[in-house]
């Protein structure tokens, strides 16, 4: 295979699903992962169907990221070309309930930090070591403005988005040495179906998150991923923060 591979997890909607057709039209080939086989060969019928993604190859595999077991299990039943992986885009992410800390679901807890935390870490831990051995790779951690400031009832999700931002500096500290390049981008506001997935399905609270401004979309995510990725070769991006012009912090947003 002679064009660059990127693998992105969370890929079957909102930011991972931008992100997808944006590497396919830069010329990327493609591996995919999310849980929800069905949604990927949506996705796969979508970069067929379009011109400028017609000729990405594409590699789908149904891995929930909280699994270590389902990671290496797919990792290492993947094809040997496959393995030259150029970037990795940590997406996948969730955010559970919106509660006070003392009357927290505990249940969201272990989804955010397994999803968030642990499942960031497992593919990192499988993809990077081959990465080292060619002397090149970009991974890029898809982090929160959670991870920078505390909002109200945020408490656990904002601790794992500060955790992505720590193992983020981590491994470019660790992985500079071998020629890799590590980057944190962290959004405000954008409507996926983040919030639908915060309040358990729950589509007319999830909505009135984003009602009375102009919030982030997917695709202001994935240009901003275009730019990091089409730098220079000596050039990082080590974060970027990206915002809504209404959201002036975390916890707060003007609206109309």
């Amino acid at each position: 295979m002679s064009r660059k591979i990127a693998l992105v997890t969370g890929a079957s909607s909102g930011i991972g699903y931008a992100t997808a057709l944006m590497l396919a039209r830069l010329g990327y080939d493609l591996i995919l992962l999310a849980r929800r086989q069905e949604r990927l060969q949506a996705l796969q019928l979508a970069l067929s169907d379009n011109p400028e993604t017609v000729n990405a190859q594409v590699y789908l595999a149904a891995v929930d990221v909280r699994s270590l077991e389902e990671i290496e299990s797919f990792y290492n039943a993947l094809p040997s070309p496959w393995k030259s992986i150029d970037l990795l885009v940590n997406n996948a992410g969730l955010a559970k309930g919106l509660s006070k800390f003392y009357e927290g679901d505990v249940d969201h807890w272990e989804q955010m930090i397994d999803t968030n935390v642990k499942g960031l870490l497992y593919m990192s831990r499988t993809v990077t070591p081959d990465m080292i051995a060619r002397g090149s790779g970009h991974i890029i951690n898809i982090g929160s403005i959670a991870g920078k400031e505390v909002y109200d009832n945020g408490n656990v999700y904002c601790g794992t988005k500060f955790a992505v931002d720590a193992i983020t500096k981590g491994m470019r500290l660790e992985l500079a040495v071998h020629g890799l390049k590590v980057t944190g981008i962290h959004p405000g506001a954008v409507e996926t179906e983040f919030s639908v997935v915060r309040f358990d399905g729950d589509e007319e609270r999830a909505q009135k998150v984003y009602e009375g401004f102009d919030n982030l979309v997917a695709e202001d995510i994935a240009e901003a991923i275009e730019f990091v990725v089409t730098r220079k070769p000596h050039v990082n991006i080590n974060d970027l923060v990206i915002m809504p012009q209404a959201q002036a912090v975390a916890g707060v947003i003007i609206r109309k």
